[in-house]
């Protein structure tokens, strides 16, 4: 008799999930999308296009996350050639390729250790020596770490921090709230790849049943792909943790094997 696997929930932005969906479902488990993140424009693009047109006079250009690049590039019609670019991740190295940005035309740096693919993890890899007295844009959402930024500048870089696109809860519908209470009630392995959205999950625990809800939330399998988000897992509560390297390949590897 064959052992029936809880769903797998996919928590990224919906025009994010797709392919990781997919490749679940490839698996044999069953892919539930479950959005804990929206991405929306900014109110006022004004800034990020003032800080695009000016491209050149930057030795380094930063983009936090694949929301920042599809962002930012969809106001830039041609990127200039043999720009230093600094990615924190595989997926963001990705969505420059989706751009035509690759090696072939562009220097891209990016984190060595597939552990470590956040700011302190790019840090290592940029020459910080190289860019001292230069200028550095960093692009990214409208709230994040500042740790970056203040690392370069601490570095003696000139740096310019701009916004590309908000990221706030999503509003759950009727649908919505009727699939959260069937998922904690049946029990699932949750993908969440944010700090932020795993708060929000919690929060919509805790508005459809209140505390019940909330320790039902906290029985569920989280699979997270950096220790920053295990962290804030385990101060909500949570202790059924599976932490992975970054990247679809290493999330895929954790479902198939037991918690």
């Amino acid at each position: 008799m064959s052992v029936q696997l809880p769903p797998v929930v996919i928590t990224r932005p919906r025009a994010q999930a797709a392919a990781l969906a997919e490749r679940v479902a490839a698996l044999g488990r069953t892919a539930v999308v479950f959005p804990l993140l929206e991405i929306l424009p900014l109110a006022d693009p004004a800034p990020l296009r003032t800080a695009l047109q000016a491209l050149d006079s930057y030795a380094l250009v930063v983009f936090v996350s694949p929301n920042a690049i599809d962002a930012a590039l969809a106001e830039i019609k041609v990127w200039p050639q043999n720009m230093l670019l600094a990615v924190v991740g595989e997926g963001s190295r990705r969505a420059l390729a989706r751009h035509g940005i690759t090696a072939a035309n562009a220097t891209i740096v990016q984190p060595s250790n597939p552990m470590r693919e956040d700011s302190e993890g790019l840090l290592e890899a940029l020459d910080l020596t190289a860019l001292r007295g230069r200028r550095a844009l960093v692009v990214r959402g409208e709230h994040g770490r500042e740790l970056l930024s203040d690392a370069l500048r601490a570095a003696q870089v000139d740096v310019t921090q701009v916004a590309a696109y908000r990221r706030v809860a999503p509003q759950l519908d009727q649908a919505g709230w009727t699939q959260l209470r069937s998922l904690l009630e049946s029990g699932a392995d949750w993908i969440v790849t944010s700090s932020e959205a795993l708060r929000f999950l919690v929060q919509f625990a805790a508005q459809l049943e209140g505390e019940v809800g909330v320790v039902k939330m906290q029985q569920q399998r989280l699979i997270v792909p950096h220790f920053r988000i295990a962290e804030t897992a385990r101060s909500l509560g949570f202790s059924n943790l599976t932490l992975t390297a970054s990247g679809d390949e290493a999330l895929l590897g954790a479902l198939q094997f037991a918690p």
